[in-house]
């Protein structure tokens, strides 16, 4: 009989794979870092096998993220019954994105990385204020 992954492990997963992506790091120099194999970065990554909380506490440390960074965005679906008196994020609109999924893309990453790349806060500033507007924002 085959397991399916734990909703909550496959998110987080693919937060470590977003934060991994984001920094241009393949999975094997993040194994090297973490003493792992890249396999098992694969396995945490598609959320087949869970990531414990010391090694989440070593990812973060490696990536430079916060532990919280992994549980951002995470979906109503996911974390249903793990705390039935959290209170209550605003439901998802049709037609809305997580941020998350669209920066995982290859097309979201270069753009991020580009982005980035923009010395000047002004021009930063005046392009997102540009994609808005085109986007019909505003």
């Amino acid at each position: 009989m085959l397991k399916t992954p734990n909703p909550v492990d496959v998110h987080v997963g693919s937060r470590v794979r977003l934060r991994r992506m984001t920094l241009g790091m393949s999975q094997e120099r993040l194994g090297r870092l973490l003493g792992l194999t890249f396999q098992q970065i694969q396995k945490y990554e598609k959320g087949a096998n869970r990531i414990g909380a010391s090694r989440l506490f070593a990812i973060s440390r490696v990536l430079d993220a916060p532990i919280q960074f992994f549980f951002d965005e995470l979906p109503d679906e996911a974390a249903a019954g793990l705390a039935k008196d959290a209170p209550k994020r605003k439901a998802e609109q049709p037609g809305d994105i997580r941020v998350a999924d669209y920066v995982a893309t290859a097309e979201g990453l270069e753009l991020n990385r580009s982005f980035h790349r923009i010395t000047d806060q002004a021009t930063r500033r005046h392009l997102a204020e540009l994609v808005r507007s085109v986007a019909g924002e505003s």
